[in-house]
């Protein structure tokens, strides 16, 4: 079978784009010669513009489909669906295994607790066409442009990322005690603030900003900065201290210590960070948990006791583990 022409599709989002760039890379030591595309949404281009093992990323609002040899479908949606049989001869798809998320979330019956990684999952897809693991992570590319404005933004100081958001409430640590963790940091330790997030983090991340003391070691980029000079600052950062959300993943890629705060999350579907050396923060024994395998606009018992009962100095043992233990416990896959 000659294969050389090929589709990468994902439409979304940070976190899932970031997890297929070790497939990305298995693809291209497979087929080194071959045209290797990737179609995602025009928001998350940025993510893979400078990615070596790509040869193009179409946004799929402006892609006319055309002919590849293959296709590998990690969306699995109805839209990628129709473009995956617009385009190719042969197709490798990804598999979401919803119903086991459902009935985790609906019943608890678990038939995920092997927790395979999603990126790992991914590479399942493809087997059959001869890709195989490498046994690395995750991978982001910036330009010196992103770097150089990241190296400007920063003092020299031992520096503790914070991805405080997430879209959805269910996810996000309280801000309140976010604001007692990094106050108890600050009032310790000698260390600089950044804050990180969207433009949809901006307002909460302001809240954020003017909880913490002394100001002038908090340093808020929340909505200020393209998606890959977030990223460039996540790279010059000792630790992350974050909620599941896609920032995460993309400080995995850099290999960062990371704290994680699980709410509703659990580990078994699959979004730890992937080969980076991590703590993950979660109350266990709760019967409610999981209560979504996306995240809620709320929390549909009204207690929010996933994130309510997590204790904030055990949190505040985690970061400091983090920023000042080498070497940081990595994780295992």
């Amino acid at each position: 079978m000659a294969i050389e022409r090929i589709l990468i599709i994902r439409l979304s989002s940070i976190g899932d784009i970031v997890l297929t760039t070790p497939i990305i890379r298995q693809v291209r030591m497979r087929f080194p010669t071959a045209q290797i595309d990737f179609l995602t949404r025009a928001n998350f281009v940025e993510l893979l513009r400078y990615n070596p093992y790509l040869s193009q990323v179409y946004a799929v609002e402006e892609f006319q489909p055309e002919k590849y040899d293959l296709c590998i479908d990690l969306q699995n949606s109805r839209r990628s669906r129709w473009l995956r049989r617009k385009c190719a001869t042969h197709i490798a798809q990804y598999r979401k295994e919803n119903w086991k998320k459902f009935l985790l979330v609906k019943f608890k019956w678990n038939l995920l607790s092997d927790a395979v990684p999603v990126a790992l999952r991914y590479l399942e897809a493809c087997r059959a066409f001869g890709i195989e693991d490498d046994g690395k992570g995750c991978d982001i590319f910036l330009s010196d442009a992103e770097r150089h404005m990241a190296a400007q933004a920063l003092k020299p100081k031992t520096t503790l990322a914070v991805c405080y958001g997430a879209k959805h409430f269910t996810k996000r640590f309280p801000i309140e005690k976010t604001a007692a963790v990094l106050n108890a940091l600050l009032a310790k330790h000698d260390v600089q603030i950044l804050l990180l997030g969207g433009k949809d983090d901006a307002a909460l991340g302001e809240k954020l900003r003017s909880m913490l003391s002394p100001a002038s070691l908090v340093n808020d980029f929340s909505g200020k900065c393209s998606l890959l000079e977030t990223a460039a600052l996540l790279e010059r950062a000792d630790a992350v201290f974050t909620n599941d959300t896609g920032l995460m993943h993309i400080a995995a890629a850099f290999q960062k210590p990371i704290v994680v705060v699980f709410g509703s999350s659990v580990k078994e579907f699959g979004f730890l960070p992937f080969r980076a050396p991590y703590q993950l923060l979660e109350r266990k024994g709760l019967k409610c948990r999981p209560c979504s395998h996306i995240g809620r606009a709320r929390c549909p018992e009204g207690h929010f006791k996933c994130m309510q009962e997590l204790d904030t100095h055990a949190v505040l043992q985690a970061v400091v583990s983090a920023l000042y233990v080498r070497p940081f416990t990595p994780a295992s896959v």
